[in-house]
């Protein structure tokens, strides 16, 4: 799930992509993926491009958030949640600090 998210994101070249292994912290998710789009228009293609490639794998979303105001969409997958902010909400929530001491990892760009 997690390759296919950040694969997706990539694709619409979503930027500052990072892994946040939340696994044991909270009941929410066991991973956030976040991801950086410039405009309220690259967010929703890098969160279409995610819930396309998630139905394609067969995979389920169980919710989307924040696609109508287009400055942070919530994806809910289950296991993994990914977060396609602005950058202006990115930096506002800073979701990397509030999680602390995590596990995080920064995937690559192709």
């Amino acid at each position: 799930m997690i390759d296919i998210v950040t694969s997706a994101a990539l694709d619409k070249k979503g930027e500052e992509l990072t892994v946040i292994d939340v696994s044991g912290r909270t009941i929410l998710a066991d991973t956030f993926v976040l991801v950086t789009g410039r405009s309220k228009i690259q967010v929703r293609a890098i969160a279409d491009a995610i819930t396309e490639e998630v139905k394609a794998a067969e995979m389920t979303v169980t919710r989307v958030e924040g696609y109508a105001d287009g400055t942070w969409i919530l994806i809910d997958l289950g296991t993994v949640i990914a977060h396609v902010f602005t950058p202006e909400q990115r930096q506002f929530y800073n979701l990397e600090r509030l999680w602390g001491e995590v596990e995080k990892r920064q995937a690559q760009e192709s």
